[in-house]
């Protein structure tokens, strides 16, 4: 998720039972009006005290989620936010938690589901076509970090103040790794009228290529104002998936007709790729690649750096305290030390940089005063670090290592933190 900034705080009083516009959640966020509801969670507004800004707080009660059996659905969506940053994706900007819930604050999307926009009418092909456009974009990224989202509708895009896409709800998501030795997944999942034919075969199927099904009947809706495939009859209704059988509206251009039903091709086999579809002719027009700086690891708040924790600050970091000790125990992909130092944030940071220069596997993506980014030079992994103080001699320093090559040695990481960290100066100690 790009990573969770670790702005991680534990609450030692009781839960109250509900959030409500009386709270204000770990004294950072004051809540508002409850946006909506699922089988074991309940999105709120919220708005940070400190900065005003508007944020979604997605409150996940623990004792549901262990009653219906859904640890690993949020174990799993928890880790593939971490993954994904990106502008038309939701961003996740930190998790909070207490005995009972588990807080996931987002970004906030104030321009609603794009399903609500659709339900007062159907959208111009040039209007289709852009937001087609935005949710390639994001559907691709993902694709490209391992991720096949599984559950695409109108009800998960959200729209942001400027009515620009942002993909939300990654709890049916899939990741590589739980991909079988056949190559395929095997997990029956997603909303009936946007399901791929292959998954009701129930004999394996490919991430990216249901994505791109679900993308399919998104842009159909999209220009006709229905769905393609709907009837009362559940059964009616997968014959014809299986089928692909649909009828295009009379206000359907040819261009459209036959772009549409690449993406809807029953075959997954010939079905239209994201690497296809961005080079159509139909899709090409006036459309701009989007560009962003992706930062896998962000730098914290600016004044966070210029403050000395305090001892609550310290046990957060500690390991009995790791959130992801709560639901985040299986992404081995993630590595992280601390140590204690007497050195000046900037001398550490210019010794890092002096290894750097020595290594072959590393080089600097990003700094400031208070921390550096470390990209290899493969793009197979990431390395953050961070520079806290704790008080004016001494300052902890948070190093964290993301790899996105399953493969990826750990003698990399055993450089950076065996051999960079302790030599930045003669009193560093290793916390853990």
């Amino acid at each position: 998720m790009p990573e969770v900034e670790d702005n991680r705080s534990f609450s030692t009083a009781g839960d109250s039972s509900e959030l409500s516009s009386e709270n204000t959640l770990f004294g950072k966020y004051e809540v508002g009006k409850l946006l909506g509801c699922g089988a074991f969670a309940k999105v709120y507004h919220a708005r940070n005290v400190r900065t005003g800004q508007s944020v979604a707080i997605k409150a996940v009660s623990k004792q549901k989620v262990l009653k219906g059996g859904f640890v690993e659905h949020v174990k799993r969506e928890i880790a593939i936010m971490r993954r994904l940053r990106h502008p038309n994706i939701v961003k996740l900007l930190e998790v909070l938690a207490t005995k009972t819930k588990v807080y996931f604050v987002m970004e906030f999307a104030k321009g609603g589901e794009l399903f609500t926009r659709i339900a007062r009418g159907r959208f111009s092909e040039d209007l289709s076509l852009r937001y087609f456009q935005q949710l390639i974009a994001a559907v691709g990224y993902c694709h490209s970090r391992g991720v096949f989202h599984r559950d695409l509708k109108p009800e998960n895009l959200l729209l942001d103040e400027s009515y620009n896409l942002k993909v939300t709800d990654f709890g049916l998501s899939a990741v590589k790794e739980q991909i079988r030795p056949d190559g395929l997944l095997h997990t029956l999942c997603g909303t009936p009228a946007y399901v791929a034919p292959e998954i009701l075969a129930k004999k394996g199927y490919d991430g990216a290529k249901v994505d791109v099904w679900s993308c399919g009947i998104i842009l159909y809706v999209l220009h006709a104002g229905y769905l393609p495939f709907n009837d009362p009859n559940l059964m009616a209704m997968y014959h014809r998936i299986y089928k692909g059988e649909f009828r295009f509206p009379k206000w359907t251009s040819p261009d459209l007709r036959r772009f549409i039903c690449r993406l809807l091709d029953p075959n997954p086999d010939t079905r239209i790729t994201v690497d296809e579809i961005i080079i159509d002719p139909w899709f090409k027009k006036g459309y701009k690649e989007i560009k962003f700086h992706e930062e896998d690891f962000d730098f914290k708040e600016e004044s966070q750096g210029k403050k000395c924790l305090n001892a609550f600050d310290i046990i957060s970091f500690s390991s009995g305290f790791d959130l992801s000790g709560l639901f985040d125990e299986a992404e081995p992909s993630v590595r992280k030390e601390l140590f204690i130092s007497e050195e000046r944030p900037e001398k550490i940071i210019e010794r890092i940089e002096e290894e750097v220069r020595r290594s072959e596997n590393m080089k600097v993506k990003k700094k400031r005063e208070n921390g550096i980014r470390l990209e290899g030079h493969n793009g197979n992994f990431i390395l953050a670090v961070d520079i806290h103080p704790l008080t004016e001699k001494l300052v902890m320093v948070e190093a964290w290592r993301r790899d996105f090559n399953a493969g990826t040695s750990d003698g990399i990481w055993e450089e950076a933190a065996g051999k960079m960290f302790p030599a930045v100066a003669d009193s560093t100690y290793r916390l853990r």
